[in-house]
């Protein structure tokens, strides 16, 4: 089996992420791991929240707190978070740790050695009302591309484009609002990306191939554009540190690191700080996972498309120049936006769903199935109340949550609280069987290619099996002619219910457990259930006691849909 590295786009710290985030990264990430280790492959899911960087300290400001309590605040509230959606971290770090600082100084003091750090004097924004140079985000604009009036320093929220500070219109201080800017002379490090195209356009070349379209576009795009030479320090006072040892001049001066530069780094800072908290008398190598592996891992990486610049050209640069054989990303899997009505999901002007308050709604569940069957891959989607109502309703309700009620209700009420024999399959069962064998070799294909939403359609087919298949059979009639035919219907569906449990527990885990610990079998450790398990459909055998669990899916209401339309809004942006 093979040895599995995922990582998904590190939060950034400064407060709760909204729902495209979570469909964006962290939430197929997931699925993927979840359904690798069932699998049985050996799988290493890494996340962290990304502290560093202006937006952190004017955070940290706007709450009145110190920037490291802040981020520690933040941290637990997000893993809280994360938590209540099961994402299963193996863990859950931050770019601020230990482990990353001296990582990330070590990499940068090899790109030095090997001549791709450059110090160089540079023109930047000085804010005389705030007595300060102003690094990227302190600085807000209008965009010289698409004409947005609130652009940032470091990149344009509207277009995506990638910017200088001195390239924004009408520029302001983000701190205090002034207009009264000018450009000073000051020295930062830079990142000689240009002598590391030909490398970076090998590597895209030779992996990017298998990428899908949306990914390597991106990255061919800026390949073909060139790559410049960038900045990688800034005059902050929180970040990871430029080394006194490297360079004492800018280490007097306080410089710290670009938050890009460190924070792709936080992968690997992660993954030691897995390491270094292995239980007493457990042994973890982080280096066995990122250090001269070539195909031993497998790295897979999942982000939205803002991301796709900085994961397939600028962090391979990173690792390349380093000389050393750090694990570059074998498949890039990027995604779309989710819109909200139309306009963007967004952080900064609290637009959308958060994912605190969507757990304030609904289980879990419900957001994972429907984020997933949805899932912005091919293009943007779009949220809204309507189609969440539909899809909770009629795939999970309908579909698969009345399928385990009406069964083990009605088995209950007929034959008593265990699994009853009755017939020997008949030639029904073997088409079910053959049906439900092909839909599941599908379900594998999409999920082992990384198409989410057509993995979620071959679930919903597996479900929609267990429905024909109840509506042919109708045991309600059957059981007045022949009990032992009800009775084998009955078996037949509750072996459903079993694999359903089993290969849904990547979207929905809460409710496989429910499907799953309705039956009492001794030893179930089923992982996974091969071709000619369903086929035989007989994991649950008869005699088996089992209980009916509570409803796994209520029916959204239009009752319930005002209340969420109310509090949340419903207009086109």
């Amino acid at each position: 089996m093979a040895r599995h590295l995922i990582t998904s786009a590190l939060p950034y710290i400064n407060g709760i992420k909204h729902l495209g985030n979570m469909v964006g990264s962290m939430l197929p990430a997931d699925v993927y791991a979840r359904y690798l280790r069932q699998r049985g492959h050996e799988v290493l899911y890494i996340c962290a929240t990304d502290e560093h960087g202006t937006p952190a300290e004017l955070a940290a400001k706007d709450a009145g707190l110190p920037v490291d309590e802040f981020c520690a605040r933040q941290h637990d509230a997000q893993k809280a978070v994360y938590d209540g959606f099961e994402l299963r971290f193996d863990h859950f770090g931050r770019t601020s740790s230990r482990q990353n600082i001296e990582i990330t100084q070590h990499i940068a003091r090899k790109l030095q050695e090997n001549g791709f750090i450059e110090e160089r004097t540079t023109r930047q924004v000085f804010s005389l009302a705030d007595g300060r140079f102003l690094p990227d985000r302190y600085i807000i604009g209008t965009c010289p591309h698409c004409g947005y009036e609130a652009a940032r320093g470091d990149q344009c929220e509207n277009c995506t484009r990638v910017l200088d500070p001195t390239d924004l219109l009408n520029a302001r201080s983000a701190v205090s609002g002034s207009t009264a800017l000018e450009v000073r002379e000051t020295k930062h490090l830079f990142l000689l990306q240009s002598r590391l195209q030909g490398e970076v356009e090998r590597f895209v070349d030779e992996h990017g191939k298998e990428w899908p379209t949306l990914a390597s576009s991106i990255a061919r795009k800026w390949l073909t554009e060139g790559l410049h030479d960038r900045s990688i320090t800034r005059d902050l006072t929180w970040g990871v540190p430029v080394p006194a040892d490297t360079w004492p001049e800018l280490a007097a001066e306080g410089k710290v690191f670009y938050v890009w530069f460190d924070a792709p780094i936080g992968y690997i800072g992660a993954t030691k700080e897995w390491a270094d908290a292995a239980p007493e008398g457990e042994q973890r190598d982080w280096r066995s996972w990122w250090y001269d592996v070539d195909d031993a891992v497998r790295y897979t990486q999942f982000m939205a498309k803002d991301n796709v610049p900085f994961h397939t050209v600028m962090f391979p640069a990173t690792q390349l120049g380093t000389r050393e054989p750090w694990k570059k990303v074998d498949f890039v899997k990027a995604f779309n936006w989710l819109t909200y009505y139309g306009g963007k999901f967004s952080t900064s002007q609290n637009r959308g769903i958060f994912t605190d308050a969507a757990l304030e709604l609904l289980p879990a569940d419900y957001w994972r199935y429907f984020l997933m069957a949805g899932a912005p891959e091919s293009d943007d989607s779009s949220f809204s109340w309507e189609l969440f109502a539909s899809v909770v309703n009629k795939d999970l309700a309908d579909t698969l949550g009345n399928f385990v009620n009406r069964v083990l209700s009605f088995s209950r009420k007929r034959f008593g609280d265990q699994v009853p024999a009755g017939h020997a399959a008949g030639e029904p069962e073997q088409r079910l069987g053959e049906e439900i064998a092909r839909l599941l070799a599908e379900y594998e294909e999409h999920l082992e290619a990384l198409q989410f939403r057509k993995a979620a359609a071959a679930l919903r087919a597996l479900w929609s099996a267990g429905n024909s298949y109840l509506e042919e059979k109708a045991p309600w009639l059957e059981i007045k002619q022949d009990q032992d035919a009800a009775a084998l219907t009955l078996r037949t569906a509750m072996n459903l219910i079993h694999l359903y449990a089993v290969v849904s527990e990547p979207f929905i885990p809460a409710s496989a457990r429910a499907m799953r610990g309705a039956f009492a079998l001794a030893d179930d450790t089923r992982q996974w259930v091969t071709g000619a398990e369903a086929r035989a459909l007989g994991s649950v055998p008869a005699g088996t006691p089992f209980t009916v669990p509570p409803v796994l899916f209520a029916k959204i209401t239009e009752d319930d849909l005002a209340a969420y339309r109310e509090r949340f809004g419903a207009e086109e942006g």
